[in-house]
């Protein structure tokens, strides 16, 4: 048995990973964690998701949590965090001392919070990935042949689209197909990224890649890739409609990291998609 804590169990993604692990065999829920102050705090974590009383309460500290699961529970533990890059990081320090599992969809780190992540997350076994949709994984494997088959004869433009109330852009599964992109083609996304464009910017080049944001009313998640030559246009663009499929790819994350070593992996070793 699997036994799951939910970070940021009162937020969109959390209450679908809930009502998700609710509907999974072989997985439990024994934790459900939210900031201090939080109006969901004490209350269940299965009425606050919409799926009725199931007997975890929420509570902020998650050091109480995984100690008292410890005591009470067999069965490998997972931490999945859907949060801010400050909590996430604060959640993976315990985590690494503790050596309990942990997958974050979290996104929009700094290049410091980034580097601790990755530096950290070598200690436990831990699912880092900007989207756990299994069709977003899959795209990332098709824009990186893509790009490595059509070379520079083809502009890339990234364009991105989530809901008004993301905090960050581009969003991190965008970063993350630039970067692919770029390395494909052997260069530096940070090198060759472009963030929109306006008044005279010159003709583009063939080395960079476009990225383009847009935040509007409540759109889950959109991304499109447009490889763009002369005559002719590839475009690989996927779409959510639910952010179920979000859930899934992280409670799918977790069975499969339960069976690993300590180290940092992504979806697309989940997937097996290497």
């Amino acid at each position: 048995m699997i036994k799951v804590i939910v970070a940021g169990a009162a937020g969109r993604m959390g209450r679908r990973i809930i009502n998700i692990v609710g509907e999974t065999k072989d997985v439990e829920l024994i934790g459900a964690l939210e900031k201090k102050g939080h109006h969901s705090l004490e209350l269940d974590a299965g009425v606050v998701a919409g799926s009725g009383e199931i007997g975890v309460k929420i509570e902020a500290d998650l050091r109480a949590i995984i100690e008292s699961s410890i005591k009470t529970s067999e069965g490998k533990q997972v931490i999945i965090d859907f949060t801010t890059p400050t909590a996430s990081l604060e959640h993976l320090r315990l985590a690494s001392k503790k050596v309990v599992s942990m997958v974050i969809g979290t996104t929009g780190f700094s290049p410091e919070e980034r580097e601790e992540l990755q530096r950290m997350a070598k200690m436990i076994p831990c699912v880092w990935a900007p989207n756990m949709s299994v069709g977003v994984n899959l795209m990332f494997k098709l824009i990186t042949e893509a790009a490595r088959t059509l070379g520079d004869d083809f502009d890339v433009e990234i364009i991105e689209a989530h809901h008004r109330r993301k905090v960050d852009a581009p969003s991190g599964t965008a970063l993350r197909i630039g970067e692919l992109i770029a390395e494909a083609r052997g260069r530096k996304f940070n090198e060759v990224g472009t963030y929109g464009r306006r008044g005279k910017p010159g003709e583009r080049t063939r080395e960079e890649i476009g990225m383009h944001a847009i935040r509007a009313g409540d759109i889950i998640g959109e991304h499109t890739v447009i490889f763009g030559g002369e005559g002719e246009r590839l475009e690989i663009i996927h779409r959510a409609h639910s952010r179920d499929n979000f859930a899934r790819g992280a409670l799918r994350a977790a069975q499969w990291l339960v069976k690993q070593k300590k180290g940092l992996y992504d979806m697309m070793d989940v997937l097996t998609l290497r």
